[in-house]
């Protein structure tokens, strides 16, 4: 019988497995020699909420699922309700068709149907590959349609320092190289401005600190980069943990304590462009007819 997470797909390469679960092209375990470095779900669950999935053809939120494009107005469905917005794309449920499924990379693909509030056809590749320098994620967007579309992307990891437990979070010591916070409203998370993270000292943690009790649930900007490269750190005492990394094609990062699920795992999402990209056009890409675009991102073990 199918798992209620769809096919699964095991990779394995040295000291390093995952298994990528067919709806939503969700990475539903990684680890490194039997450590997770994600916070994983069961095979045969309803994946909860995100966790690990792709986000397409826009991550984060659409305030009040609502945008013009190409002279038009769209209303998408509001996907949290509790809050009124349109979160997190279109494809968090798909089933994802295989394109090639090797012992250390898949390919799996899917397509975004023209609909009601997304009037366009967008092919999504989802591409997973470990090696040596841990597991890559690219994520390839193609527009098979008439019409320009809107497009952004990002994946949705909950990373894991160490064992994954109830607060886990508060001990872990987290480095983020970015200088600059999106503020949002405290009840539906809208976007609100872009300041400094010295404004903010709860939110800096360009250098390195225990994460303690504070709540994140912010996009970040201004990210510093060695050789263009980006990279966000979470340890523990011993400097052991993990790590995630991306290139310029995401100027942007979420970061979530996930307080909902006891703070278990950080949430660190890599963003082609900014919350409500939409309607701001802040790293919003316009995907010509016919036209690709492609981000990646890396986790590896510390």
């Amino acid at each position: 019988m199918l798992p209620r997470s769809g096919r699964q797909l095991r990779l394995a390469h040295g000291d390093y497995e995952a298994v990528v679960a067919s709806i939503g092209a969700s990475l539903r375990t990684l680890t490194h020699r039997g450590r997770d470095l994600v916070v994983p779900f069961e095979a045969d669950e309803v994946r909860p909420g995100y966790r690990g999935t792709t986000l397409a053809p826009w991550p984060n939120r659409i305030v009040d699922g609502r945008y013009a494009f190409g002279g038009a107005e769209h209303q998408l469905p509001l996907t949290e309700p509790e809050r009124g917005q349109a979160l997190h794309g279109l494809l968090s449920w798909a089933e994802f068709s295989d394109r090639l499924v090797l012992d250390d990379r898949v390919v799996l693909a899917a397509v975004i149907e023209p609909q009601t509030g997304y009037p366009f056809r967008v092919e999504v590749e989802v591409e997973y590959r470990l090696d040596d320098a841990g597991l890559r994620q690219t994520v390839t967007a193609r527009n098979l349609g008439a019409d320009a579309a809107p497009w952004g992307t990002g994946p949705h990891p909950y990373l894991v320092a160490d064992a994954v437990g109830a607060a886990a979070v508060d001990s872990w010591t987290l480095t983020l190289p970015a200088s600059e916070v999106l503020t949002v409203t405290p009840d539906r998370l809208s976007p609100i401005a872009v300041e400094l993270v010295s404004q903010h000292p709860e939110w800096d943690f360009r250098e390195p600190r225990v994460i303690g009790d504070v709540f994140i649930d912010h996009a970040f900007t201004g990210l510093s980069r060695r050789d263009g490269i980006a990279e966000v750190r979470l340890t523990t005492g011993d400097g052991s943990g993990v790590a995630m990394t991306w290139d310029e094609r995401c100027p942007w990062v979420q970061v979530h304590t996930a307080d909902a699920s006891d703070r278990t795992g950080l949430a660190v999402e890599p963003m082609t462009c900014a919350p409500d990209a939409f309607n701001s056009g802040a790293g919003l890409v316009v995907l010509e007819p016919g036209a690709e675009h492609s981000a990646s991102w890396t986790i590896r073990a510390l």
